[in-house]
C-alpha cells in the first residue's frame, strides 16, 4: 500500500455518531493481540504496541477490547502504546463474560462480578470513565434467549455513577436488544455478522432508521476466514483482495455499520484499511448476495 494516504478524514466510510462521540466506521478490534487462543502474552510485544500506534496514526478512532483478552493482556497493550489518549480516541470494552483455566469463556453477569470486570477495565486502560461498554451476553456458541433486565440494570447504575459514558449490547438477539432499550439508550450492538452470517439484516436495518450502531465481529470468518467462489470472482475482477471486498461490502451494506476488523501485523492493518475502499456495483453485490442465501 505505499503511497496511501489514509487519515480520519479519508478512511473509508467516513464517521459515524455513538452518543455524543464521532468515531471512524473504520476501527481496529485488540483481540488478536493476545497470545493463541485469546490467552496470555503476545510473541511479539514490541509488534503488538508498533500495531496499536499505527491504527491511531492512520486515523483510526475506535479500538476495541475488553479485560477478558489475555486475561488483561490486550487493555496492558493499549495502556502502554496509547495513554494518555487522544482526545479524539474512543476505546469500547465489553463485559459478561471471564475466562477459565481451560481458556473457555464463562458467563459473569452477576451484578458483582460486572462492577469488578468495570472496574478491570477502568484501571488496567488507566482511565477515570469507559467511553462505550457492552453487555456480552450467550455464550462462545452464540445468542441465548432469555432476559437482560438484571445484568443491563448493573450497568446502567454504574452509567449513573460516571464510570460509564454510553452502553450497548453484545452477542444478541433482536429480542435482548429490544429489552435493553426498552430500559436505558443504547449506541451499539456487537454482534457476529459477515457476508456469510446475515441472521442480523432485519435488525441492522432497524437499528440504523434509530441511529444505534451496529458493529460485526468476525466480519472476515472469525477463525473460519470467509471462503466462497463468488468472493474470490468479485475480488478479482475488482483486482482487488477477498478481505478487502468483505470489509467493502459491509461498509456499503448500511451506514450503522462499524468495522473492526483484528490483526497483530502492520502491513494487514494496513491493508485492511485500505482495502475497504472500493466501491462495490450492484452487480457485485448482486453476486456477493448469494453467499448469505439471499440471492
Amino acid at each position: 500500500m505505499k503511497g496511501l494516504i489514509v487519515n480520519s478524514f479519508s478512511l473509508p466510510g467516513g464517521t459515524w455518531t455513538l452518543g455524543d462521540m464521532t468515531v471512524t466506521r473504520v476501527g481496529y478490534g485488540a483481540m488478536q493481540l493476545a497470545g493463541p487462543g485469546v490467552m496470555g502474552p503476545p510473541a511479539d510485544r514490541d509488534a503488538a504496541l508498533a500495531v496499536l500506534r499505527e491504527a491511531v496514526d492512520l486515523g483510526i478512532t475506535h479500538v476495541d477490547t475488553a479485560h477478558a483478552y489475555g486475561p488483561g493482556v490486550t487493555n496492558a497493550l493499549i495502556r502502554e502504546a496509547l495513554h494518555p489518549y487522544p482526545g479524539s480516541l474512543h476505546v469500547v470494552t465489553k463485559v459478561g463474560a471471564t475466562r477459565d483455566e481451560h481458556g473457555g469463556w464463562p458467563p459473569a453477569r452477576e451484578p458483582d462480578q460486572l462492577r469488578r470486570a468495570v472496574d478491570e477495565n477502568l484501571e488496567s486502560l488507566g482511565l477515570d470513565t469507559l467511553d462505550l461498554v457492552h453487555l456480552r451476553l450467550g455464550n462462545a456458541g452464540g445468542p441465548q434467549a432469555g432476559s437482560l433486565a438484571r445484568a443491563f440494570e448493573t450497568l446502567v447504575e454504574l452509567q449513573r455513577q460516571g464510570v460509564i459514558r454510553h452502553l450497548g449490547v453484545s452477542n444478541a438477539t433482536a429480542e435482548q436488544v429490544a429489552e435493553a432499550q426498552s430500559i436505558a439508550p443504547i449506541v451499539s450492538v456487537q454482534n457476529m455478522y459477515n457476508l456469510a452470517h446475515r441472521h442480523d439484516d432485519a435488525l441492522i436495518d432497524r437499528l440504523a432508521a434509530e441511529n444505534v450502531a451496529y458493529v460485526p465481529f468476525f466480519p472476515l470468518g472469525g477463525f473460519s476466514p470467509l471462503q466462497s467462489e463468488a468472493l474470490s470472482a468479485v475480488a478479482a475482477r475488482l483486482n482487488a483482495t477477498p478481505i478487502s471486498v468483505a470489509l467493502a461490502w459491509l461498509l456499503q451494506r448500511s451506514p450503522n455499520i462499524l468495522l473492526i476488523p483484528g490483526t497483530s501485523s502492520v502491513s494487514h492493518l494496513r491493508e485492511n484499511v485500505a482495502g475497504a475502499g472500493p466501491s462495490l456495483s450492484d452487480e457485485d453485490v448482486a453476486e456477493l448476495e448469494k453467499i448469505g442465501g439471499r440471492a
